[in-house]
């Protein structure tokens, strides 16, 4: 299942503005947080230039950025939480044994004994963790379900699926969901 090199990737956000000159606060999603600004202009989700970073510093836990052509205050406090990207080709090719959270998304879902459980429908982290958000192939609420070895034993990208070995106990209905009392 090869992604195309055209194709956006999500790598960043814009967090607002700094101070009145034109500068711009951007939260990097990347594992080596300034790699960001290696990749060429950030883009929005159409592919528009948003950000031409003419000079970049690290701040507490973003980076303040000059850009080539600044914008009032305003208008970058307007764009606050917008999504940057770059194309794919512009990122580095992943190891064996890697793959980027993009690739995820559209996968199947299968369990151990290769049955069809659904779709990856997003990976999600709230601050512990990546999550995987599993559209069941049989109609229901969306199954989450952590990322981790022990809960997503195998990715085969080439062939399109994800193998997800602890559906069952994610999918289990009798269990209380986030903010319910368990009785």
């Amino acid at each position: 299942m090869t992604k195309s090199p055209t194709e956006l990737i999500i790598v960043g956000q814009i967090a607002g503005a700094h101070g009145v000159r034109g500068d711009v606060r951007v939260k990097s999603f990347t594992a080596d947080p300034e790699a960001l600004f290696a990749y060429g202009p950030l883009l929005s989700e159409t592919g528009a230039i948003l950000i031409e970073p003419k000079s970049v510093r690290p701040a507490k836990d973003h980076f303040v950025v000059t850009p080539q052509k600044p914008l009032e205050k305003e208008d970058w406090d307007r764009l606050k939480g917008t999504r940057l990207f770059v194309p794919r080709g512009e990122l580095p090719k992943a190891d064996e044994d890697e793959f980027y959270v993009e690739d995820l998304v559209g996968l199947e879902v299968r369990g151990e004994r290769n049955d069809k459980l659904g779709r990856v429908k997003a990976v999600l982290n709230h601050g512990a963790g990546d999550v995987i958000e599993i559209e069941p192939a049989i109609r229901g609420k969306s199954v989450l379900v952590p990322f981790t070895l022990e809960d997503v034993p195998g990715i085969n990208l080439d062939a399109g699926y994800i193998v997800v070995a602890t559906f069952d106990v994610w999918a289990d209905e009798t269990r209380p969901g986030p903010g319910e009392d368990e009785r």
